[in-house]
């Protein structure tokens, strides 16, 4: 399953190439890429356990960049 997801108050490039590094790693996940130009995250994930990756995804990125909330 590859499902995109907006983002608001991703305010480094840096911090959104650690995100997309971090969550790459994560078990289940096939792809993923953080924009920092387009606030967007786009994530290919198994679908039977899709909604346990974005979970561990969003406390990723909050780990990464407080500000940051991803819109699921």
């Amino acid at each position: 399953m590859k499902k995109r997801f907006q983002l608001t108050n991703l305010d480094c490039a840096n911090c959104a190439a650690k995100m997309e590094t971090a969550i790459r790693k994560l078990d289940g996940v096939q792809s993923a890429t953080v924009s920092f130009l387009t606030q967007k995250m786009t994530v290919e994930a198994d679908e039977a356990r899709f909604d346990e990756i974005m979970a561990e995804a969003v406390r990723i990125c909050k780990k990464i960049e407080p500000d940051c909330v991803v819109h699921l």
